[in-house]
């Protein structure tokens, strides 16, 4: 697939906050029923191969992480929580006890996908123009000119891209560009029986979200937060996320990075200092071969 035609320069358009008509996903994992309809609709979809029926071991998951093949992954995330052996107070009705009963265990689920970063790592290391960015802001991978480097995969903080044992080619989401560009939902998002998966314009979905964590805050979900909204310092240096999340624990709780940011913001100082120090080494051998 090629996108070249259509691609948006960052360099045109800035890297800074939701540009207009970007286009991109709102995840909210308290709608999630762990159904993994979006995955197995996305791999329908973009003909990606299956996982098998392999387990993780660690929970009802079969497979593990997003992938070359595996654009769509639902996370089932089991946690103990333990607490004072009371019984747990009821409180007003609708809302959670105040207290837990002792080893109480409960699920999380998270359908996780790549975040189409305002400011991508992927697309900046890319050394081909292979990576880039389409009119609906969304970072694509075109495979006719991908050499299979590899220099996108360590780039992205988020572990999304991956390449392929099949041909040896970077992989990753494409925000079905195929589907958008003729009007139509992605396969994720359309096939979601709970709307946890949600597409749209980033601005609206944006302002979705603050609404229904507005909403869990007065029904005393008070964890509820938007992962990927530059106002509460929630991406870092990723200057924003076009698919961001609904999430009730920290980050790491759903394998995701509390602050992520590009590995190039850390190679530079490193890279000026090494040259910095192999500049002053060679002065200094300079002048002590010029000494009699």
């Amino acid at each position: 697939m090629s996108t070249t035609n259509t691609a948006v320069n960052d360099s045109l358009t800035g890297t800074t906050g939701a540009r207009p008509g970007a286009m991109g996903f709102l995840t909210d994992t308290t709608l999630c029923i762990g159904c993994k309809a979006c995955e197995v609709a996305c791999k329908q979809w973009n003909q990606l191969p299956m996982d098998g029926f392999g387990w993780t071991g660690f929970s009802y998951d079969n497979t593990g992480d997003l992938g070359a093949t595996t654009w769509r992954h639902v996370a089932f995330i089991e946690r103990i929580t333990t607490s004072s052996p009371a019984l747990p107070q009821q409180g007003e009705v609708g809302r959670r006890p105040t207290s837990l009963k002792p080893f109480q265990s409960n699920w999380l689920m998270q359908s996780d996908v790549c975040k189409h970063c305002v400011n991508a790592g992927c697309l900046q290391a890319c050394p081909t123009g292979a990576i880039i960015r389409t009119e609906f802001d969304t970072v694509v991978i075109q495979q006719d000119i991908c050499n299979g480097c590899g220099y996108c995969v360590p780039a992205c903080p988020f572990g999304v891209p991956e390449l392929s044992p099949i041909d040896g080619k970077a992989h990753k989401c494409t925000l079905c560009y195929d589907r958008v560009k003729d009007g139509l939902e992605p396969a994720c998002a359309k096939s979601c029986p709970t709307d946890s998966i949600q597409f749209g314009l980033v601005e609206e979905l944006m302002e979705r979200a603050k609404n229904r964590v507005a909403a869990l805050h007065e029904r005393g979900v008070n964890e509820a937060y938007i992962y990927g909204d530059r106002a509460i310092g929630g991406t870092g240096g990723m200057e924003g996320l076009n698919a961001f999340f609904i999430l009730t624990a920290p980050a790491e709780v759903y394998n995701l990075p509390a602050c992520p940011t590009l590995p190039q913001d850390r190679a530079w100082p490193a890279f000026l200092a090494t040259a910095g120090a192999a500049v002053a080494f060679g002065l200094a051998a300079l002048f002590a071969l010029k000494e009699p």
